[in-house]
């Protein structure tokens, strides 16, 4: 499995379509992350400031139509995570039938991400 985070507000949308955020189109890919401890460092270094809620999407890899490619984090990865550990890039839309689970991401009382838990 691999993660990608996502407002509900943008998972919600279009949902007869594969889903394809912004970053697909600025950058060529989206972004996701190769584990749980890693999907939580990227949500306090890049959606700290977001006041909703987070989600985060359980890809299948095997099932996505797109291109997988597992690159280094440019220039360095978020703070917690090691050197040199490689993120999932997705080169096209994500397939709604590859989305494995979609569960939300808990914070602590600093408002740091503390886990993922089920959805509903």
């Amino acid at each position: 499995m691999i993660y990608h985070v996502v407002t509900p507000a943008e998972w919600s949308a279009r949902p007869e379509e594969p889903y394809a955020p912004a970053s697909l189109a600025e950058e060529g890919f989206v972004h996701c992350s190769p584990d749980e401890p890693t999907t939580l460092a990227v949500v306090d270094a890049h959606f700290g400031g977001a006041s909703g809620p987070l989600l985060v999407l359980l890809l299948d890899e095997n099932r996505l139509t797109a291109r997988t490619e597992w690159e280094a984090a440019a220039p360095t990865p978020p703070p917690g995570v090691p050197e040199g550990t490689l993120f999932p890039h997705v080169f096209g839309p994500i397939d709604r039938a590859a989305v494995d689970e979609v569960l939300e991401v808990v914070r602590d009382a600093d408002g740091r991400a503390a886990g993922l838990a089920k959805t509903g």
